[in-house]
Order: C-alpha cells, then structure tokens, then sequence
C-alpha cells in the first residue's frame, strides 16, 4: 500500500504553504498506516521543491516543463494520472488549491476511485484512514471513511502544521506527453498587493461590520470616510479584510455600501471560517453567526460602543468600548 502526496509548484518554483501543510498530513497518516509514502510534483521546475522536503523519506516522482507552469485541467489532469499510475496508490492526498480542486476529481473518474474534498483533517484509526470534514458552516466535525481505491483527498489550508525537512531528492522523472491539448495558457494576470484585499496568509483579519454605514453621532453617514479608514489600515498592514452579513446585505436594502466589499469578504455562520492568527472586529456586534467564523482565529479583539455587546461575553480577548471612527484613525496615525 501506498500513500501518494500530491503537490504543483508556484509562479517561483517553491511550494505554497498550504501543499507543506498537507505534506505533514499525508505522512502522519502514511507512519499511522505503516505504508510507504510517495511524493508527487508537477510544476515547470520541481527541483527546488523536491529539495523543500527532500527530509520526508519518500520517494519522489515529477512532472515537469513549461506545459506544467500554470494551472490548466488538461494537463495537471494528465501529469497527476501518469504519476499515480507510476505507484498505484491506495490513498492521494493534495492540498485544496483551485488548481487541484479543478483537476483531482476528474483523476478519481480516470483510476477509477472515489474523491473527497475539502477535508479538515486525515488520520489512520484502528488501521485504515479516516477523514475529517466540517457540516453546518464548521458547528460540527463529522468523520468518514470508504472502502474504495483509489481514495483521492484534498485537504483545506490551516489543518496542520507546514512540514520542514529539506534534503537532497532522488526525483524520477515522469514523462507526459500532452502536445495534442488544444487548451493554451495565455498568460496570467495577478492583481497587485494593495489591490486585492482577501489575503488568506496574513497574519490580521479586520471585519467590518454594518455600523460603518449607519449615521454617526451627527446625525449623517461617512461611507467615504469608512472606506478610507478601513483602506489605510489594510494597506498599512497588510491585513485581509472580512465583513459581517448584515454589511454586504446593505445594498440589497437600499442603504449606502463599502464600495470594495462583496460577499467574498463575508465571514461567520453563513460565510468563511478564516484561520488567521489574530483577527480585529469593528462595528459588529459579536452574536452567535459572527462569532462562528472566528473559531480559529487565536487571538481576538473588537471595537463596539456597546460594552454590553456579544464579544464582550466571553468572545474576545479584548473588548475597545469607543467609536471605531475615532479609534481606527488613531491607529492608523500610530501605523504612519
């Protein structure tokens, strides 16, 4: 039996965290099973990364030329296939990444197995492996297993911890022919830095909250003013920036919006569950759908004028009872 872990290089040839968490993943549950563990890359050059983690004892296979830079289901399909068959696995484990998330389902179609996405943790129990998923926007942790084989898993960033092992690789190399693809890759537009605002690897997550747009003490709205507040503290921090439903809602009801929020930004029981290591809430009141998004954010501080609000029982760490206009000028005053 066989556990192969599954991973594409990035734009620089490295490794994104996310396919180093689900490395240390995949040879935890390889050690559980008391399997051999492979490791497969495709990318346009593997060599640095298979040197990455060239200290997990696998054995290595790559697929790799300009054809595997970017992501394209075609080809990612057909280097993935042509890797799995060069071990026959029982179990593949890959990280989650839009790319994968394209391709590895139409692999299980291929080697005739069966797929599961968007797991939330892997593990050997009582000798077989058994996944963790999250049901009810992440209130509950259900676990299951299959009998079929091939079993493909993708695993969700933030499950475990990055794997650091770097060594010499022995990398077979596999050969794929995909000259007859009529899908071309034109190129790639990256949206810059202070442009994009959802920054899934940041360190701070900032959510706004509806009272951004409501009147102010005279009386009269500042949406314009909220923006730039809420801009200058993102492009001085470079933090991700997140929102309650209530916000993103607002234009559906008439009232005045956050030009650059959309419902991508919105966290909590029926958005994201961001996994950042400090979050900051302003304006929202920290009830139940808000604070559920917030479960794995290890450090967690709010501004609401109500000190009687909902973080205020027990659902931060630090509770600023002030006016989040005035508060968050100040600290971008402080930041420079």
């Amino acid at each position: 039996m066989t556990v192969l872990y599954l991973a594409h290089t990035e734009c620089d040839n490295t490794l994104h965290k996310s396919a180093l968490e689900t490395l240390t993943a995949a040879k935890a549950l390889a050690e559980g099973l008391g399997t051999d563990l492979a490791v497969g890359l495709i990318g346009a050059d593997t060599s640095a990364a298979a040197e990455t983690i060239g200290g997990c004892g696998a054995k290595f296979y790559a697929v790799s030329g300009a054809d595997f830079a970017d992501g394209r289901y075609s080809s990612d399909l057909a280097a993935a296939e042509a890797i799995a068959k060069a071990c026959s696995p029982e179990i593949v484990i890959a990280p989650a990444t839009s790319r994968f998330s394209r391709a590895l389902p139409g692999l299980a179609v291929r080697l005739d197995g069966r797929v599961d996405t968007h797991l939330s943790g892997i593990a050997a129990e009582d000798g077989k492996p058994v996944a963790k998923r999250w049901f009810y926007r992440q209130r509950m942790e259900g676990t299951l297993t299959r009998e079929e084989r091939p079993w493909i898993l993708t695993l969700d960033s933030g499950c475990a911890e990055p794997y650091a092992g770097s060594g010499a690789a022995d990398v077979q190399a596999v050969s794929v022919d995909v000259s007859s693809v009529r899908t071309k890759v034109a190129g790639m537009e990256c949206s810059s830095e202070d442009a994009q605002t959802i920054r899934p690897d940041a360190a701070l997550l900032c959510v706004a909250g509806a009272g951004w747009t409501k009147k102010q003490a005279d009386g009269a709205t500042h949406v314009d003013v909220a923006e730039k507040t809420i801009m200058d503290f993102l492009t001085a921090t470079k933090a991700s920036l997140g929102s309650s439903k209530s916000l993103v809602d607002i234009s559906g009801e008439g009232g005045a919006v956050i030009s650059f929020l959309t419902h991508m930004h919105q966290v909590g029981q029926t958005g994201s569950t961001p996994r950042h290591a400090k979050g900051l809430s302003t304006c929202c009141h920290g009830e139940e759908p808000h604070v559920v998004g917030w479960r794995f954010i290890k450090e967690r501080r709010a501004i609401n004028l109500d000190a009687g609000c909902g973080w205020a029982q027990g659902k931060c760490d630090v509770l600023y009872v002030g006016d989040a206009f005035a508060i968050m000028k100040k600290v971008n005053e402080l930041l420079g």
